[in-house]
């Protein structure tokens, strides 16, 4: 029997497809400056509320700003954040769990003592207090986020290693007297590169919130940058009188990571062999659909034994 085929999830597929053509052609599709007001245009509420604008179809902030505009630039804020703080992380993690799942021994205990102190620390209070000793920006939030986040990669790296390196292929390579390096460029590092894609996956929701919640605190992208965490911030004074400057940035941060945490699901079970091969032992162990009637058909060609007596059951055969 035919094992089907995962189909590509339709709705994180949109939204992720959404978010990188914003991101990247966000200069053409932003109708309004992000950072420039016009101070007599505030608060203007959406379009399609009273005293609404079609110049600004999501209204304006307290300084005259177009949301729209800021959605859509926010959205290439976001997605360097997370691509930059991801890449140098995983690199950096990725690296340090093959060194430490091949070799072993005390390479192993310091490199897992130092993640285990990585992984232990408070995500959020190291971020603010790193971020905010180092002043504000874009390069220091991209290099604290990284710093936070390669324990994950380190961790994870090093448990498909340990396991990797006890294959077949990995001994005859060690036999036929090929260098640690080698063997981890041509035998371990392709095997872990489908879990390095889930983490990665799974990690840009996580990357986009953290990035959110240091520009709510304003420790984040400084202003004027049209962060969406900072925009969340700049409307929870005005929520009973100015609710969409706050709404809609919230909600384009909600859809993209719920988006991003569907595809990593998705990517862990197209990916994983165990995952696969639980959904095609579960595929081929079904049973069969019981046939219109209750009473099974014998199949064309095939004739019944003299003197067989039908069972009422349609699994099997009374003696």
């Amino acid at each position: 029997m035919p094992v089907p085929r995962l189909s590509l999830p339709w709705f994180p597929g949109i939204v992720l497809a959404a978010l990188v053509f914003t991101a990247v052609f966000a200069p053409y599709l932003a109708p309004h400056s992000p950072t420039d007001g016009d101070i007599t245009q505030k608060s203007i509420p959406p379009v399609w509320m009273e005293r609404g604008d079609r110049e600004h179809p999501l209204g304006t902030d307290r300084f005259g700003r177009d949301v729209l505009s800021r959605i859509i630039w926010g959205s290439r804020i976001s997605l360097l954040v997370s691509l930059i703080a991801i890449g140098v992380a995983g690199t950096f993690g990725t690296l340090l769990g093959l060194i430490s799942g091949y070799r072993g021994g005390l390479t192993d205990t310091i490199l897992m003592r130092l993640t285990d102190i990585g992984l232990s620390l408070p995500t959020i209070l190291i971020a603010v207090v790193l971020v905010a000793v180092s002043e504000p920006s874009f390069r220091n939030v991209v290099l604290v986020i990284a710093l936070l986040l390669w324990p994950r990669f380190a961790r994870q790296i090093r448990g498909e290693t340990l396991a990797i390196k006890e294959h077949d292929f990995v001994a005859l390579a060690v036999v036929a007297g090929r260098s640690s390096a080698w063997i981890i460029r041509r035998h371990i590092f392709p095997n872990v590169v489908p879990t390095l894609l889930v983490i990665s996956t799974l990690q840009v929701g996580y990357v986009i919130l953290l990035e959110g919640t240091l520009s709510f605190l304003g420790v984040g992208v400084p202003p004027p940058n049209p962060a969406w965490g900072l925009m969340i911030a700049d409307g929870r004074g005005f929520l009973a009188t100015a609710w969409w400057i706050s709404l809609f940035p919230g909600l384009a941060m909600l859809l993209t990571v719920l988006a991003v945490n569907l595809m990593g699901d998705w990517l862990r079970d197209h990916l994983d062999p165990k995952l696969r091969q639980l959904g095609r032992a579960a595929v081929l162990e079904s049973p069969a659909t019981a046939p219109v009637g209750g009473i099974a058909d014998e199949a064309p060609g095939r004739s019944s034994p003299a003197g067989a007596e039908r069972s009422p059951s349609p699994w099997r055969w009374d003696p």
